[in-house]
């Protein structure tokens, strides 16, 4: 069976992505999800002929007698009861209203057009016997930010999500609700606002729209963007680690390196070579105060290195459940036959996410473990207690940032907490139909938590690096052995912009939530994504 995919282009070579084209790529979806990007449905004729031969293929199939799950016979369990042709048409509405059960707070409007993007994305293949028109109304809702109110609660990742794509479904027909110019309002009088016709489904379409893996998916999507800034933010800010507390450079020698080839591990030691302009190990160590950093830095590009050199291998994973049909029935145009199994299934997503969540927790654990070297003058290299930026009789009153350590160590105790794996915990269910089920939307919902937590410890340790280099009175090129990159002193101009350095006590909260707005939106230059990350 054959698609219609051409090869991959990155998003930076166009304004707009168009579906059905060529492959989408993890940063398409983060781009539709920030809307810096338009989107269109290709009108390629090749394309439109083959969206249109599978719902052909479909009533053909029908006419002539087959079976088809989810059509002509019931759903999960009941897919032993046979469906009369005159309630055929009313099968579709009855799997999109009954599995209106979903509860907890909605995805937010990001991960909402990401979720979006993946079932269009996956709907375009041709594999799902689904009208131009539904994909149409498909695009329609990403164009116009129309935003299903999807409750993030309720999906077993198999069949598929079933729960949180039956939102989407119904708002394509008019129900339910919509966020729409930033008020949530009635689905029917948004689309009669817009003159926008609901669509009404036909045999097939509620089985495709529900019945895959693209809620966990667009998830997956935005989660692997948010972890590769925030691998490259900690890498930076042990640069500077290391230069605030006087650490050694050789630790991170090209040589040194060399004996262990870990790719991932090898860039990360790089980066920080670059950033301090790093010269060989030396020969002699004798003048050396204390020979061996401790684990937290010595050994970080050990650490960031392990989520480096994954980073590929989720492409490929999340990628590959991005650019597939994975609904069922499977329809092939090509030779007009139906495949019945269980391509909803998102065990790929949830190891991914259930691994990348650990990886990522364990970036949190050592920037707790670097803000707690910094505030320690026990550990610090003749650091003030706290990063205290007051001298003289008020230092007594003062505190400097001994809450933020003590609230950083409790983001990251709640990150590593939720890195138990959720795809272990499978559940059997719909009368041990699904008997086994992947749980990959709850691990993605984990990952990103554990995503938002760790991006908390970094804007944390943003506040005490500003608070560190300050101290130090570092400069472009500084005193103290340390030879800033023209990077490296580009983010320190940025980060000391966005943090202003605290003398006499003062709530922080407001400067760390404008500094995860900024690490959110990518706001720090970083490096360069090295190919195939």
């Amino acid at each position: 069976m054959k698609g219609t995919d051409i090869s991959p282009m990155k998003v930076t070579d166009m304004s707009t992505i168009v579906f059905g084209s060529r492959p989408i790529t993890i940063e398409d979806v983060d781009a539709i999800a920030r809307q810096s990007v338009e989107v269109k449905l290709s009108d390629n004729e090749v394309f439109v002929k083959r969206i249109h031969r599978g719902q052909q293929t479909l009533l053909k199939l029908i006419n002539d007698g087959h079976i088809i799950y989810g059509v002509n016979t019931g759903y999960g369990n009941s897919c032993t009861v046979n469906i009369t042709k005159d309630l055929i048409s009313e099968l579709p509405s009855h799997l999109v209203r009954f599995h209106c059960t979903g509860l907890g707070t909605n995805f937010d409007p990001q991960e909402t057009r990401a979720l979006l993007t993946a079932r269009l994305v996956s709907l375009t293949k041709g594999f799902s016997a689904v009208r131009l028109e539904l994909l149409t109304q498909l695009v329609t809702l990403i164009q116009m930010d129309i935003l299903p109110c999807v409750p993030q609660e309720g999906s077993v990742g198999a069949s598929g999500d079933l729960t949180p794509l039956s939102y989407v479904a119904a708002v394509l027909c008019g129900e339910r609700d919509v966020l729409y110019k930033g008020k949530i309002q009635p689905t029917h009088e948004v689309f009669q606002e817009l003159k926008i016709e609901p669509l009404r489904l036909v045999p097939k379409e509620g089985l495709a729209l529900m019945n895959g893996t693209s809620v966990m998916t667009g998830l997956a999507c935005l989660a692997f963007t948010r972890a590769q800034t925030l691998s490259q933010l900690c890498t930076r800010m042990t640069s500077l680690a290391v230069a605030s507390l006087k650490g050694n450079t050789f630790h991170y020698d090209a040589t040194l390196f060399s004996v262990k080839d870990h790719l991932g591990q090898q860039l990360v030691a790089r980066r920080i070579r670059q950033d301090l302009e790093i010269p060989d190990a030396p020969s002699d160590y004798s003048k050396v105060a204390r020979i061996q950093d401790r684990y937290s830095l010595r050994c970080s590009p050990h650490i960031i290195g392990v989520l480096e050199d994954a980073f590929p291998f989720f492409r490929n994973l999340i990628e590959t459940e991005l650019n597939s049909a994975n609904d069922n029935p499977i329809i092939d145009v090509e030779t007009e036959r139906v495949f019945h199994g269980g391509m909803f299934y998102g065990g790929h997503i949830s190891f991914a996410m259930d691994s990348l969540k650990i990886l990522v927790a364990n970036l949190a654990d050592l920037m707790d473990r670097q803000m707690a070297l910094l505030v320690d003058p026990n550990y610090n290299n003749g650091l003030p207690a706290n990063l205290s930026g007051v001298n003289g009789p008020r230092a007594a009153i003062n505190h400097g940032l001994k809450a933020l350590q003590i609230g950083m160590s409790a983001w990251t105790a709640e990150a590593l907490k939720l890195t138990m794996p959720a795809s272990v915990f499978s559940r059997s269910t719909e009368s041990h139909n699904q008997d086994k089920v992947s749980m990959g939307t709850i691990s993605a919902r984990d990952c990103i938590r554990v995503l938002e937590l760790t991006e908390q410890v970094a804007a944390g340790l943003l506040v005490a690096l500003r608070q560190a280099t300050t101290l130090r009175e570092f400069q472009p090129i500084g005193g103290h052995g340390f030879n800033f990159s023209s990077d490296t002193s580009t983010f320190l101009e940025s980060m000391n912009q966005n943090i202003q350095f605290i003398t006499e006590d003062i709530p922080i909260e407001p400067i760390l939530r404008h500094l995860l707005t900024v690490i959110r939106n990518q706001g720090f230059k970083l490096y360069d994504i090295e190919q195939g990350n």
